[in-house]
């Protein structure tokens, strides 16, 4: 077994930010929105849409989100600072329940929680849960969306936006708002930016112009490479797989015209089976992933990149309390 590392990266919820960055006029709107939902509900592609970039990964597979995540959308009027926080579940292991307590922790510190409905899907025993929790969260305010509009019929968003207001009663929150939106095709994204801002308070700026997220490079390569890992594999290993980043920097004694970003990670799973599933025959498998994880980094970050990739077994990491400390968790 090998699961000998003491790299970890910080997945804390959300506190305030950091140094505020300058006063604005009178009537600008400062703070956080969290969405959440059950896995797969469209959180991560929703937040990518608001804030014009991807700074989440997004997967067919859920549970891919595991960090907080802050995605920062600059408006002349106003900075919205999104939170995609994992999806909020029923916990099997160690590691979903700490997933659990970092999401219960940032929605009694954000501005605006925002669960997110699939309109595709009905309102399910899983969407009841989520919105029990949030019940309990009693300051915050309370906003439903609608999502994957663009894979549902009129008739069935219309059903599912009653469905949505029948939800709130029976947990007893009154929403401040209920929007369907498609972050796929840009369906009333703006809408909801508009409805989330109106529920902000007044405040500074609290990021810089121009950034888009505050989670740190080595996270955003880590989550990228976990992303192209978890394309096409089995439905038993996305929970499996973690990713660290070990090295991260420029190759020295190069041409400054000519960077390169050497990135060394080990990706963990949990047993030889599929630690053979992720490398391949003769290591086709893991080639495609550094290729594509590559094209991403090097598109997020603009420099090209030398990524070097190796597969490590951490035992049944995801019940291991020495682990989940050692991969992050």
């Amino acid at each position: 077994m090998n699961d000998e590392h003491d790299s970890s990266f910080d997945v804390s919820g959300v506190a305030p930010a950091g140094p505020l960055h300058g006063e604005r006029s009178d009537g600008f709107r400062s703070g956080f929105a969290s969405f959440v939902g059950r896995p797969n509900a469209g959180k991560s592609t929703l937040t990518n849409a608001l804030v014009g970039t991807k700074v989440v990964i997004t997967s067919s597979k859920p549970q891919t989100t595991r960090t907080v995540v802050r995605g920062i959308v600059h408006r002349p009027d106003a900075q919205l600072i999104l939170v995609d926080t994992p999806g909020l579940h029923r916990p099997r292991t160690l590691l979903g329940e700490r997933l659990n307590d970092l999401v219960k922790n940032t929605l009694a510190e954000v501005d605006v929680v925002a669960v997110c409905l699939p309109a595709n899907e009905k309102v399910g025993p899983g969407d009841r849960f989520i919105v029990r929790e949030m019940a309990k969260v009693k300051r915050t305010i309370k906003v439903a969306i609608a999502t994957k509009t663009d894979l549902a019929t009129p008739e069935q968003i219309g059903q599912h936006l009653l469905d949505i207001q029948q939800l709130g009663a029976e947990a007893g929150i009154e929403w401040a708002e209920v929007v369907p939106v498609s972050a796929t095709d840009g369906s009333q994204v703006g809408l909801l930016a508009d409805l989330l801002v109106g529920q902000l308070p007044e405040g500074p700026q609290l990021y810089p112009d121009g950034d888009l997220t505050d989670a740190p490079e080595q996270i955003l390569v880590a989550e990228l490479i976990r992303e192209a890992a978890l394309e096409g594999v089995r439905d038993e290993l996305p929970h499996s797989i973690a990713v660290v980043v070990e090295e991260m920097g420029l190759r020295e004694d190069r041409d400054p015209d000519k960077p390169l970003l050497d990135i060394y990670a080990n990706l963990y799973v949990e047993r030889d089976s599929q630690k053979g599933i992720m490398i391949g025959h003769k290591g086709a498998r893991l080639r495609e992933v550094g290729t594509a994880a590559r094209k991403q980094i090097e598109a997020l970050l603009g420099t090209p990149v030398y990524l070097d990739l190796h597969i490590k077994i951490a035992k049944d990491w995801q019940r291991d309390p020495r682990q989940l400390r050692k991969l992050g968790f």
